[in-house]
């Protein structure tokens, strides 16, 4: 298996959230972790990205090697999902991990290239990246090991299931922390909220 060989030696970008997972606006804050998922074919490896405004679940990867390329898929397929504008001040965190995918050179940079200040936690401390984590704790109870799944074929079939999850937890699934409504719900009442109000425009 090839997988991203960490350098302890390498500068680390610096801790910016410091357990405030927290977001006045989507784009603010994304989260970031990589999971473990047993199938009968082997180990797979499933990467989200969160905002933090609104739990979207914006980017995801699901291989069967856990190395940069899965993370850089997962980031790109979260910045085609806004739209693949820079974003303003958008803040991307992880935690070190004991692979260093999230520490490379190259995933650094890349998040510098699309405009995002990277941000890391401690190294396998789950409370730096708690979001995340929780994240993916819903995502083993509700999809890997629901009550009507009997394990995993592959990598292929997890993908599936994943991508139909991925959907209803975005699209469907309550949300305490969205005033018990979908996440994409919840953007759109943001953004709502920012349009002026056309019965007032010409109100001075």
């Amino acid at each position: 298996m090839a997988t991203t060989t960490q350098d302890p030696d390498a500068a680390r970008a610096p801790d910016l959230v410091n357990r405030h997972f927290a977001a006045d606006r989507p784009d603010a804050l994304w989260v970031t972790d990589l999971t473990y998922v047993p199938t009968r074919s082997g180990m797979a490896y499933v990467c989200f990205i969160v905002d933090a405004f609104s739990r979207r679940i914006v980017g995801w990867r699901v291989a069967a090697s856990m190395k940069t390329e899965m993370v850089f898929d997962a980031l790109e397929m979260a910045r085609a999902f806004r739209g693949g504008r820079r974003p303003v001040g958008l803040v991307t965190h992880s935690d070190a991990g004991s692979q260093g995918e999230f520490t490379s050179v190259r995933f650094t940079e890349r998040l510098e290239e699309i405009g995002a200040l990277p941000s890391i936690g401690t190294v396998a401390d789950s409370y730096d990246n708690a979001l995340a984590e929780t994240t993916n704790g819903l995502y083993k109870t509700e999809c890997v090991y629901g009550p009507d799944t009997t394990g995993w074929d592959d990598v292929d079939e997890l993908e599936l299931a994943t991508l139909s999850w991925v959907h209803w937890f975005n699209e469907t699934r309550l949300h305490g922390h969205c005033t018990n409504v979908p996440p994409a719900e919840y953007e759109a009442a943001f953004h709502a909220a920012q349009e002026p109000d056309p019965a007032r425009a010409g109100i001075q």
